[in-house]
């Protein structure tokens, strides 16, 4: 009996490592399931295919082939060439990049959560992050007028650093922050801070509230080169960060005290990553105002693609998270032509039926 189950569990051992590649950087090798490389080149074919598609849409129809040649350069000699340029490179494709960064932002910074966490239903709004930098922007927009607006983006990421901050002090308590501790009290924060907001809202001038809730409502309509260099310039930083974590976040998912015996710092390690979700949400959110779900469900259907190790789990959810706004920009571009919907109620049009989907999944297990 005994052999028997030893030999089940050494063929289990065998048909993990069969699913692993093995990938070497110099000095660095590390393990990824072996359906990430498929996986990923799928959603970087599905998002240039919707790429082009949102291009070509809007009241200035642009034919695909000619949104390909015009990416690529190659149509000079169409009779619209000066046209097409500006309706591509100006209006449209500044917008759907940005749309793809957030979305990379905010699913990274939601798979980094569910791993500091160790719950699947982990996501930026656990902690308060984004009601923090909704507060600030709401106190800039509504109360601070005088100030200027380029000021919204660092006074947004700035509340949520400061959220941050706080929710992780409050958890700290005998030399150490455990995981259920962040999520409770993230929660009771992040309801505070949700009240707070709608204190100002309600006590502030109408013209002011309308344009507080255009920004809480998430949305990329407008914006410019800009913004994208803007969020680029904080991603070409943290995502390494987040992806030089990913080996601490697995050993984190044994538990701390597993951690401990693998020679984790655990508590640095937490900080750190920690340091960096935020740093990732804070920034998506300073540009795009307040998007939810993204963070949540791209992670979630990540890991039942490439399964959980987070070496293959960080990057496609960056791109599933990606992918997911960029269709979701389109829907909200198509709805209700000639207008559009905000990005952020469509993710939140689609991503509120999962999660309930989820929880009665784990409810039921």
């Amino acid at each position: 009996m005994l052999e028997n189950n030893a030999l089940e569990r050494q063929r289990r051992v065998e048909r993990v490592k069969s699913t692993w590649v093995t990938v070497r950087l110099r000095d660095i090798s590390f393990r990824i399931d072996q359906r990430v490389p498929l996986v990923a080149l799928a959603l970087l074919i599905f998002t240039a295919v919707v790429l082009v598609l949102s291009i070509s849409y809007g009241e200035y129809d642009i034919a695909p082939l000619d949104v390909v040649n015009t990416l690529l350069d190659t149509n000079q000699d169409h009779p619209d060439y000066s046209n097409l340029r500006l309706v591509v490179y100006t209006f449209r494709l500044p917008r759907i990049v940005l749309a793809f960064l957030v979305g990379a932002a905010l699913a990274t910074s939601g798979a980094l959560l569910q791993g500091i966490t160790r719950n699947p239903l982990a996501d930026p709004y656990l902690l308060g992050v984004v009601s923090g930098a909704s507060l600030a922007a709401v106190i800039l927009i509504v109360w601070l007028k005088d100030l200027p607006f380029y000021i919204l983006p660092w006074a947004a990421f700035g509340g949520a650093m400061l959220t941050a901050a706080v929710v992780y002090a409050l958890a700290w308590r005998g030399g150490n922050s455990s995981p259920m501790r962040l999520i409770l009290i993230g929660i009771a924060v992040e309801g505070v801070l949700m009240a707070i907001t709608e204190l100002f809202l309600v006590f502030g001038d109408i013209y002011d509230v309308q344009q507080a809730y255009v920004w809480l409502a998430g949305s990329v309509y407008g914006r410019s080169w800009e913004h994208v260099r803007a969020l680029g310039a904080w991603m070409v930083v943290f995502i390494p960060l987040a992806f030089l974590g990913a080996r601490g976040l697995n050993m984190l998912g044994m538990g701390d005290d597993a951690a401990k015996g693998l020679g984790l710092r655990v508590e640095q390690h937490r900080a750190f990553l920690l340091i960096v979700s935020v740093a990732l949400a804070g920034a998506a959110v300073a540009v795009a105002g307040a998007i939810g779900f993204v963070g949540l469900v791209a992670p979630h259907i990540t890991r039942r693609l490439v399964g959980p190790t987070h070496e293959g789990l960080l990057p496609v959810s960056a791109m599933l998270g990606g992918a997911l706004m960029v269709v979701a920009d389109l829907i909200g571009r198509w709805i209700i032509t000639p207008s559009e919907l905000p990005v952020g109620i469509v993710t939140a049009m689609i991503g509120a039926p999962y999660f309930i989907y989820l929880l009665i999944r784990n409810r039921n297990r």
